[in-house]
C-alpha cells in the first residue's frame, strides 16, 4: 500500500498513479497546487507545459499570478475546481477539500477503484480544517516536532487587535507577515471594528484585492504610492501599514512594528527591538494538532513531508510511538527506511 503515495526528492507529493502535488513530476499527467506559497511552486512552468491538467481552486489560481506573474494559468489545461467537487481520471477519483491556511489552500483526495483512500493535507492549522478518514496520509510536519508546541492560555486573535488598537494612538502601526497571513490580520481587525486606513504596497494590495473578491471583509485599502497613502505614513497619522515579512528591515524602522509568525512557542507575544514585537501568530499546526490530525484521520500509514520542513523524520518517529501506526519520513534521509 505504502508505495501507492511518496514525497520525491524534488519535492512532489505523489498519490495514487496519477497525481504529483506541489512540484513537477514527468511521470503524472495531473498537477495539483495546494495553494500560493513559494514552496509549493515548483516547476508549475513546466507543468503548465506538460501536464494533461494542472489543477487548483479558483482563489489559488488568482493568488499565484500575483505572487509569479510569469505563471500563464489561463490555459485549457489550467483547471480552477472548486472544493468537494469530485474529478474522475482514469480509474481515480480527486477531491479538493479545504485546508485552513492561507485562502484557497486545499487538502487533496485520490480514492482509487479498490475502496483505498490517499490524503495530502498540504500545509493546515487544524482548527477549521476537516479531518480527512483515509488508508495512507501524507502530512506536513513544518512543526513536526515536540518542542513546537503553543500552550498559550490566552486568545492570540483578541491580543494582536488589542496591541495594535492601543498602539494606533500614537501612529502608524505596522504589521510584517506572508501574504495570505496579512489578510488574515485585516480580517480580523475589521472584525474588531478597527476601522482606520489600512495602507500597503502593490503586491500587498492585489493578494487582498483577491481575497476580498472571494469574500473576505477587508474593507477599503489604500497603496502607499497614493496621495493619501504617503500623506498618512510621511505624517505617521493612525493607520495600520501591511507589509511582507522580507521589507521588515526596510519600512516602518521608526514605527510600532509587529511581524507576526508561527515560530514562536514560549511566549504569545516577545518584544525583539526598540520598536518591534513578535506575535505567535500562526497558519500551520503545531506538534500536537498534527498529532490529533494523523489520530482522526484513522490512517493505517503515513508519511510526512520531509522536503519542506527539517522536522518530517522527528514527526514520523513520534507518530510511531504515540498512536502506533507506520510512519515514514520522505524524501529518505540517511538511515532511514522505507514502510514495511
Amino acid at each position: 500500500m505504502a508505495e501507492r503515495a511518496c514525497v520525491t526528492k524534488t519535492g512532489a507529493v505523489l498519490l495514487g498513479d496519477n497525481v504529483a502535488c506541489d512540484a513537477f513530476d514527468a511521470n503524472r499527467p495531473l498537477r495539483i497546487v495546494t495553494h500560493a506559497h513559494a514552496d509549493h511552486l515548483g516547476g508549475l512552468r513546466k507543468s503548465i507545459k506538460c501536464c494533461e491538467k494542472v489543477i487548483m481552486t479558483p482563489v489559488t489560481r488568482d493568488l499565484a499570478e500575483i505572487v509569479n506573474p510569469t505563471f500563464k494559468l489561463r490555459k485549457d489545461n489550467v483547471l480552477p475546481l472548486e472544493y468537494g467537487k469530485p474529478l474522475k481520471y482514469g480509474d481515480e477519483t480527486i477531491t479538493l477539500l479545504k485546508a485552513d491556511h492561507i485562502m484557497g489552500a486545499s487538502q487533496v483526495l485520490v480514492e482509487a477503484a479498490d475502496g483505498t483512500r490517499i490524503v495530502y493535507t498540504g500545509d493546515f492549522k487544524l482548527g477549521e480544517t476537516p479531518v480527512i478518514d483515509c488508508d495512507i496520509l501524507v502530512v506536513e510536519a513544518t512543526y513536526g516536532t515536540p518542542s513546537c508546541r503553543r500552550n498559550f492560555d490566552v486568545d492570540i486573535n483578541e491580543l494582536l487587535v488589542s496591541m495594535i488598537e492601543r498602539r494606533l494612538r500614537g501612529g502608524t502601526v505596522y504589521v510584517f507577515g506572508f501574504y495570505g497571513k496579512l489578510q488574515e490580520v485585516m480580517q480580523m481587525l475589521r472584525k474588531a471594528d478597527v476601522e482606520v486606513p489600512f495602507v500597503m504596497p502593490d503586491t500587498v494590495h492585489e493578494v487582498s484585492q483577491v481575497c476580498g473578491n472571494y469574500g473576505m471583509n477587508l474593507g477599503s485599502l489604500t497603496l502607499d504610492t497614493s496621495h493619501e497613502g504617503q500623506e498618512l505614513l510621511k505624517d505617521n497619522l493612525p493607520c495600520v501599514a501591511f507589509y511582507h515579512t522580507n521589507t521588515r528591515f526596510k519600512v516602518g524602522l521608526k514605527n510600532t512594528r509587529i511581524s507576526v509568525s508561527g515560530w514562536e512557542f514560549q511566549n504569545p507575544c516577545r518584544q525583539i527591538s526598540d520598536y518591534e514585537y513578535l506575535v505567535a501568530l500562526s497558519d500551520h499546526s503545531d506538534f500536537d494538532d498534527l498529532i490529533e490530525y494523523v489520530k482522526r484521520s484513522k490512517a493505517k500509514q503515513v508519511i510526512t513531508d520531509n522536503y519542506r520542513a527539517n522536522h518530517g523524520k522527528v514527526l514520523a518517529d513520534e507518530i510511531i510511538k504515540r498512536i502506533g501506526v507506520p510512519a515514514v519520513a520522505q524524501p529518505l534521509g540517511k538511515g532511514q527506511t522505507t514502510l514495511m
